[in-house]
């Protein structure tokens, strides 16, 4: 959403988010593979989608009617494309290649997440990567050539590294695709989206027959699910709503690293020099984006849609009989409106750049 006068920033606030995001995500990764083990891949997914959805009913989800723009029935199409891809496609092709190629390679050419999310929304949705955000996505590139360069020492690559990094294209688009359901419920998308993950999965994994893990395995799955994919979910969209997909997608690339530091006070002791480099590096691409500053004069064109808002933000002066206090959604229009103010590119900033 847009700032409001002596607001924090909407891309300080919104990196914040996707910051959180991240670590709720990253902490689940070394917790999935330790509670995980002996469990097939859709069997595991399976539940952990299952447990975002789970989560997602005792989020108060009732208490955002009239507050939030509701999932509607024009939305299905884009959830289903995006569960197919970011629930069956990426974890394939991610189960695949890591059957042919070292763990450690996998994960770090998982680091091209990041990149892929902001060149797809630097291409559909014309979000501007130049200046700091543009620095702030080279340092993170860097970040992760240091890792590839200086970590992967006899690891097996070929056709298995191909796999990985389709599925991390994959995830990338699922990102990206997301971006217009983040501006509804989000409550509400995490419920859909999990569900249909989760049937998908379990779909999956009776075709397969894949093995199913214990009760207890199970039980430990579904709680990780709840908080690293739920709520990470939630985080992930309440962030692109305020900094747009290639941001979000570029400070959530800190999710390994946060995941990397887990498994260290696990008792894993793999990492190196290069793993340092990287992190530095990352750091300071996070920190770019969290004290970005973007300020012009630009235009907005007339634009009619629904989402939450307010009316002392400088862009919805629309009127209500009554008048209507604090946050709020339903159908609503803008006029050309040309103004100078900071701004991130969320739904009322997708104007062009030069």
């Amino acid at each position: 959403m847009p700032s409001r006068p002596g607001a924090t920033s909407p891309l300080a606030s919104g990196g914040l988010l996707a910051v959180l995001a991240a670590v709720s995500f990253g902490v689940s990764t070394p917790l999935i593979q330790a509670i995980g083990r002996g469990s097939g891949p859709f069997p595991t997914a399976t539940l952990l989608y299952a447990g975002a959805a789970a989560a997602s009913f005792g989020t108060g989800a009732g208490s955002a009617k009239g507050r939030e723009a509701p999932v509607r029935g024009r939305d299905i199409g884009r959830l289903l494309v995006v569960a197919l891809v970011g629930a069956v496609f990426a974890p394939v092709c991610l189960a695949w290649g890591l059957q042919r190629t070292s763990a450690s390679g996998a994960s770090l050419l998982l680091n091209f997440e990041a990149v892929f999310t902001v060149l797809l929304a630097w291409r559909l949705y014309h979000e501007p990567i130049a200046g700091r955000a543009g620095v702030a996505l080279a340092t993170m590139v860097a970040g992760g050539l240091c890792l590839f360069l200086g970590g992967q020492p006899g690891g097996r690559m070929g056709w298995g590294a191909i796999a990985v990094i389709l599925a991390t294209l994959g995830w990338a688009l699922d990102n990206t695709l997301t971006r217009p359901l983040a501006d509804l419920n989000p409550t509400q998308v995490v419920r859909w989206k999990a569900a249909l993950g989760a049937a998908f999965g379990l779909a999956t994994s009776l075709l397969l027959r894949e093995t199913f893990p214990g009760t207890a395995a199970a039980c430990g799955l579904l709680a990780i699910g709840a908080t690293g994919y739920g709520l990470s979910l939630r985080l992930y969209l309440l962030a692109q709503r305020r900094i747009g997909a290639g941001r979000t997608g570029s400070i959530f690339a800190l999710a390994p690293f946060v995941g990397a530091a887990a498994a260290w006070v696990m008792g894993d002791r793999t990492a190196g020099p290069a793993t340092g480099a990287a992190a530095a590096l990352f750091g300071l691409g996070v920190y770019l984006h969290l004290t970005e500053r973007h300020e012009h004069t630009h235009t907005h064109e007339p634009l009619e849609h629904e989402h939450a808002h307010r009316h002392d933000d400088g862009h919805h002066d629309h009127r209500h009989v009554p008048q209507v206090d604090g946050e709020h959604s339903h159908p609503h229009r803008h006029d050309d409106r040309t103004h100078d103010h900071p701004h991130a590119p969320d739904a009322h900033h997708r104007h062009g750049h030069s």
